[in-house]
């Protein structure tokens, strides 16, 4: 494709930056993406990392794509295919026990009252809470938060925000005023009394979340991650025939029929500013590109404190970026098996080994896992999940093969000094396997080949900092309105011409295309074009 003269300039070929893209050229803008790697996706992709063995190598399960992208993209057309996991969570506890979650709210019941009738008989009424407050969170993903100092659409999206709320039950009030404030073990103990039963959902809470399930503000964490559905089903994830870079694949595919140009291993130095204005990048090889529009699709952290000169910012938004939280403690592997895995607790192959399978029995483990953590540097004991997609895709690896995703809590952004992760991966790495192989014996025989991804990785391989999967904190003073920061919130940069799209925006993390969406509403809407976008 020629390289055109574009109207907008967007950095970081994510999905996020992909969904921007789309919109932008549907109503008729001329649009360039440039990515740092030699892959469209970003954080979103499938990678060989073994001889013949594939996997989604960063963000590896869906729920949260808003269904609107799908059929605006014709996503499902070119080849979009989620299979849901048949049971939702597995939780092997030791001597024999485990705790089997999802199916239907029957199977689950049943399960749950081997540990507490009571708590079975409560779940109902838990799942009426949860998704009390996860509908606001949809309705309120595809709309640009009220920006202080906004003016009239920041008023108007502020009372539009608040008659939602306001239309709730005084108890769903109250409830939703619980799940954004309190610790995720203070919400679960109003709720339940089975350890068990706290640890399936408290996972939720800190997955991502370099936080103990005692830190106020962490049950949003658990929200955030149920809000979302696969196949019309709310609150169900799922694995991608593909991996999840068969989303970016199909996103990319869409882009280009729209007319985009997607521009890979063009990675930018800097955001070119004069008197004010964003006008530009210069990239790392040292070519100036120009554009009317520049949008940053790269979080918040890497963007203003790396590309940026600080004497083009603002001082008070300077003052601000200071403060922005960046770090989601997480550690991620994949493995190449010669087999299954075999867990002592529930032996042999089932539907449990297609669920995430959640090593972390109680929320005071996860609490150790973070105070140890906290003075160590990373957990001796950490939390565990993993999944095995080739069992629903055997596109992933070699027939009687597998591969396995681990998704692991308790390890700081950035180690105690003198020590680093270059140096510390390989006994992460050890300790991570031990979690594993306490509850399935003989796990370390069937590794054929492995990723490791420490947070130092995950910044340098996806440009994640403090190797984040959200771009940034999840927590109250880092939401909505005030995500990245008091006065942004409308997908503007502190400069003229200047745009954020990414996970740093509202909604946050994951793999949403919301804040790609919202932030092309607020471009097209600055340009006059809402009404050509939305036709």
């Amino acid at each position: 494709m020629n390289t055109i003269s574009p109207d907008a300039l967007i950095i970081g070929g994510g999905h996020n930056g992909l969904v921007c893209g789309y919109y932008l050229a549907r109503a008729g803008m001329k649009v360039r993406i440039l990515e740092a790697r030699n892959v469209i996706g970003g954080a979103a992709v499938t990678e060989e990392f073994h001889p013949g063995f594939r996997n989604s190598t960063a963000s590896y399960t869906v729920s949260l794509l808003q269904p609107k992208i799908i059929a605006d993209m014709g996503l499902a057309e070119r080849g979009y295919r989620v299979i849901e996991r048949p049971k939702s969570n597995f939780l092997p506890l030791g001597e024999g026990e485990y705790l089997l979650l999802g199916g239907s709210l029957e199977a689950t019941q049943k399960e749950v009252a081997r540990f507490s009738a009571s708590d079975a008989a409560r779940l109902p009424q838990y799942y009426e809470m949860l998704e009390s407050a996860a509908a606001i969170l949809r309705d309120l993903a595809l709309e640009i938060p009220p920006n202080v100092g906004g003016g009239a659409h920041a008023m108007l999206a502020g009372i539009k925000a608040a008659r939602r709320f306001t239309r709730l039950s005084l108890q769903e009030q109250h409830a939703i005023i619980k799940l954004f404030t309190l610790s995720a073990r203070e919400l679960l103990d109003q709720w339940f009394e089975s350890a068990p039963i706290k640890a399936a959902f408290g996972f939720d809470a800190i997955v991502g979340n370099y936080a103990s399930p005692d830190t106020p503000g962490s049950a949003y964490v658990l929200l955030h991650h149920v809000f979302g559905e696969i196949n019309g089903k709310q609150g169900q994830w799922g694995h991608v025939i593909g991996g999840m870079g068969r989303i970016t694949q199909l996103m990319a595919d869409a882009c280009q029929d729209a007319g985009v140009e997607i521009s890979l291993a063009t990675p930018v130095a800097k955001l070119l500013v004069e008197n004010g204005i964003a006008v530009g990048i210069c990239t790392v090889g040292g070519e100036q590109i120009h554009a009317p529009k520049i949008i940053a699709n790269v979080g918040p952290k890497l963007f203003y404190d790396r590309m940026i000169d600080p004497a083009d910012l603002p001082a008070d938004f300077r003052n601000m970026m200071a403060g922005y939280q960046c770090g989601s403690g997480s550690f991620r592997m994949n493995l190449a098996l010669d087999g299954l895995p075999d867990f002592t607790d529930l032996p042999g192959a089932g539907d449990h080994l297609k669920s995430g399978i959640i090593m972390a029995p109680s929320l005071d483990y996860m609490d150790r896992a973070y105070q140890d953590a906290r003075r160590y540097g990373w957990s001796r004991q950490p939390v565990v999940e993993m999944l095995i997609p080739s069992l629903v895709d055997d596109s992933l690896a070699p027939a009687g093969q597998h591969v396995a995703s681990l998704f692991c809590q308790q390890f700081a952004p950035e180690l105690p000094v003198g020590r680093n992760w270059d140096d510390e991966r390989r006994a992460a790495v050890d300790a991570i396997l031990d979690v594993v192989e306490a509850h399935a014996p003989g796990f370390r025989k069937l590794i054929l080949g492995q990723m490791a991804l420490s947070p130092l990785d995950l910044e340098r391989k996806f440009g994640l900092v403090g190797g984040d999967i959200f771009h940034g904190r999840m927590s109250l003073d880092q939401l909505w309105t005030a995500r990245p920061v008091i006065g942004s919130a409308n997908y503007k940069g502190p400069l003229k011409s200047l745009y954020m799209c990414g996970s740093g925006t509202h909604p946050g993390g994951g793999v949403t295309g919301a804040p790609g969406y919202n932030a092309a509403k607020a471009i097209l809407r600055d340009r006059g074009f809402l009404g050509r976008w939305l036709g």
